[in-house]
């Protein structure tokens, strides 16, 4: 039995890759309590701003049983959206790598759901559920319980492999696996680059963030002004933040992505000033309208344009 678990859970994995996934690992399904009762610490504090559905059933975060009833195994894989291509004009608005192609919620769901399909040919009856960032699934602590990787100092996954720059996407099963031993190793050793390069201060010293303070945040999640106080800090970023990965040692030499879905368009890399200065409700939805971008509204996003420039020194 034994040795079939793995056949069954190397084919898994294999067929993981060959969907497109860069890395992918087993998990046994149990409640990771430890987990838990930091992350109530953290909202217990505030940390989570505005984000008030963080504070919807913690508990379920990180019990799979109270999410996917019968759930034994947690498949758990990352995908790339490292890359060196990007935004070719300077002094316009900066976009977060991640935002740079289609929306991942799109791309990752449907690999998932077709892994689940090749479950259900080698095992009929089997059931799951996919997400990817969504529901009220703790993911990076799913990361480390399937051996892929550790939290690092800026709070984000980080591979040996890839780095830090990648989605993560979890498919829970009704059926057991084989499992990889949870990644136990803290690999930043005494480096804080990341840490000290936040350009306001927002990374805590136990590997969480303060999101009133997080560009990311106050760039996508935030629905009220950014405050005056952090206006002059974004950098001409305007819609999230990559400044912990770009410094991380981790993220030096890694190879960029392959994957097609992630690229950024000829038109998002080629805007200049004038159209990030002009653009309309139209525009930005022809523009942005299969990529994450489209988290954040239009006003919103007008608004994010307007600081942008205005962090840089210039009008907008």
């Amino acid at each position: 039995m034994g040795d079939d678990l793995k056949i069954l859970s190397e084919k898994i994995k294999q067929k993981a890759l060959a969907l497109g996934f860069d890395i992918c690992g087993t998990a046994k399904a149990r409640h990771l309590s430890e987990q838990e009762l930091h992350f109530r610490a953290w909202l217990g504090k505030g940390m989570n701003d505005r984000m008030a559905y963080l504070e919807r059933d913690p508990a379920g975060r990180f019990n799979p049983e109270l999410v996917f009833s019968g759930v034994k195994s947690l498949i758990v894989a990352g995908i790339s959206y490292y890359s060196e291509q990007g935004q070719v004009e300077r002094d316009v608005p900066v976009l977060t790598r991640y935002a740079y192609g289609e929306d991942y919620h799109d791309v990752i769901i449907p690999k998932l759901r077709k892994l689940l399909s090749f479950i259900r040919e080698k095992v009929p009856g089997a059931e799951g559920r996919a997400f990817s960032d969504t529901g009220f699934l703790h993911e990076k602590s799913w990361i480390v319980e399937a051996g892929l990787g550790w939290q690092g100092k800026h709070s984000i996954m980080i591979n040996p492999q890839i780095g830090s720059y990648f989605f993560i996407g979890i498919l829970m099963v009704n059926i057991e696996l084989d499992y990889d031993d949870p990644f136990t190793r803290d690999r930043c050793g005494s480096c804080r680059l990341c840490i000290d390069s936040c350009p306001t201060a927002a990374i805590n010293e136990d590997r969480t963030i303060d999101a009133r303070k997080c560009i990311s945040n106050l760039t996508i999640e935030n629905r009220g002004p950014i405050p005056e106080e952090i206006v002059p800090k974004l950098g001409g970023r305007v819609y999230g933040c990559d400044r912990c990965q770009e410094v991380c040692p981790w993220n030096k030499g890694i190879k960029p992505h392959n994957h097609p879905e992630f690229r950024i368009s000829e038109a998002v890399a080629s805007m200049t000033r004038k159209d990030w200065e002009s653009i309309t409700e139209d525009r930005f939805k022809s523009l942005f309208g299969r990529t994450a971008v489209v988290r954040v509204k239009f006003p919103d996003f007008r608004r994010n344009i307007v600081d942008a420039f205005r962090s840089m020194g210039t009008s907008g």
